[in-house]
């Protein structure tokens, strides 16, 4: 479901039926809503679900609730306070609410990556990537994706002409790995099937899915996806997964900044200790027009016409102005959006950890640090990867790449 403005504008995005509830609220919400005793739902749902520490998903439907999502939590609101009760919101990789920033491009089938590959290694260093999964093949086709995995993010079959036709979100996964794994070639990384339904995926099942990636003892996990809310509020099914994050000093989150080119706050990205990254434009001297701004984005990195590995396919445009164009594409693609340059800090930080022995948390406080010396008037703080096509530089300035040059303009 779409809450929009009166102009028609996208709000924020989410789940029908449900509500995210504190646990200790239960039945006071219950009360205000007049749900009755629990019962049960279609194919004998509960309409509690506690699976969260601290958050009940709450059934609308399964508690026999005459109140739609809003409408519901518009009510809890009046009666005990807001952010007692908010909407399961989605959050997305895709266009619908914009990320990346725009569709992919075509690029000549003998083009490398863009940025290029670093020289730092990585070793040791495991980057976790909950996205749309990793394209079958692109690990053997493209050299710097040797050794990554991950679910398989798969394309349609052919139609009856031969013509495989590439989902919106497809490629997105790999894509990411690629720009993460040129930043730091050694490092592990895994790229996980999660935003799979359109790009998108509730709040309430990511953190799911994060909580599991926390057990998993990896380093960084690399986010390109978030959404808006209702009412600008924080996104309350994180709050059990920021209790556990918090314990473990050793990872770090890195979360994509959106591509609303607002101040508005796009979660989680906007969450602190959450490096929250911003696009650079092509020439890396301004914000590109899409990226989202303000206090809460930590970093801009690299984000617009980067270039890595894509599907293999035929892709049909569904914005303006290329509406109902198609492309042929050749496993590479050249595209834009704060979804890019994240996996791009990302690598950053592991190529760091891998130099210099720290955690990723101080890793990432070492490369901030860098970046707010490197302030760009009217951007903010700065991280600029080393760079192997013809923009006249060899590497960042704090990236910890090893170049040990530290200044701009090489």
């Amino acid at each position: 479901m779409a809450a929009r403005f009166p102009d028609g504008g996208l709000d924020f995005i989410y789940q029908a039926d449900e509500i995210l509830v504190r646990s200790g609220r239960l039945d006071e919400v219950r009360a205000v809503l007049g749900a009755g005793n629990r019962r049960e739902g279609r194919e004998g749902e509960d309409a509690y679900d506690r699976s969260l520490d601290g958050v009940t998903r709450f059934s609308l439907s399964a508690a026999s609730v005459d109140f739609e999502v809003l409408d519901a939590v518009a009510e809890v609101d009046r009666a005990l306070g807001p952010w007692i009760a908010t909407p399961n919101h989605f959050l997305s990789v895709t266009p619908v609410v914009p990320c990346p920033a725009t569709e992919p491009d075509q690029v000549p089938p003998d083009i490398q990556p863009d940025p290029g590959v670093c020289d730092a290694s990585g070793t040791g260093v495991s980057i976790y990537v909950p996205d749309t999964g990793l394209l079958a093949g692109a690990p053997d086709a493209h050299p710097w994706l040797a050794g990554v995995t991950g679910e398989v993010d798969g394309l349609p079959p052919p139609d009856p002409y031969g013509v495989v036709f590439i989902p919106e979100y497809s490629g997105h996964g790999t894509f990411i790995a690629g720009v993460a794994r040129c930043m730091a070639p050694a490092s592990t990384v895994f790229v996980t099937s999660d935003f799979t339904i359109a790009g998108a995926l509730s709040e309430f099942e990511l953190v799911l899915r994060l909580n599991e990636a926390l057990g998993f003892g990896v380093d960084i996990i690399s986010l390109s996806a978030g959404g808006t809310t209702r009412l600008n509020l924080p996104l309350l099914s994180f709050e059990s997964f920021w209790n556990r994050y918090r314990s473990y000093s050793g990872v770090q989150l890195v979360a994509s900044a959106g591509n609303n080119s607002t101040s508005r706050p796009f979660w989680p990205a906007a969450f602190p200790r959450v490096v929250a990254v911003g696009a650079l434009d092509a020439q890396r001297r301004g914000r590109a027009y899409f990226s989202d701004y303000g206090s809460w984005v930590d970093v801009y990195a690299p984000g617009e016409d980067l270039v890595n590995a894509y599907a293999t396919g035929t892709y049909q445009y569904r914005e303006p102005p290329r509406i109902g164009e198609e492309a042929a594409f050749d496993g590479m693609a050249r595209w834009s959006g704060t979804s890019f340059a994240t996996p791009l800090v990302s690598g950053l930080i592991a190529a760091r950890m891998s130099r210099t022995g720290e955690s990723s948390r101080m890793a990432a406080d070492a490369l901030l640090a860098a970046a707010r010396a490197q302030n760009i008037p009217g951007v903010g703080p700065v991280l600029l990867p080393c760079d192997t096509g013809d923009r006249g530089r060899d590497c960042c300035c704090g990236c910890g790449c090893g170049c040990g040059r530290g200044s701009h303009g090489h």
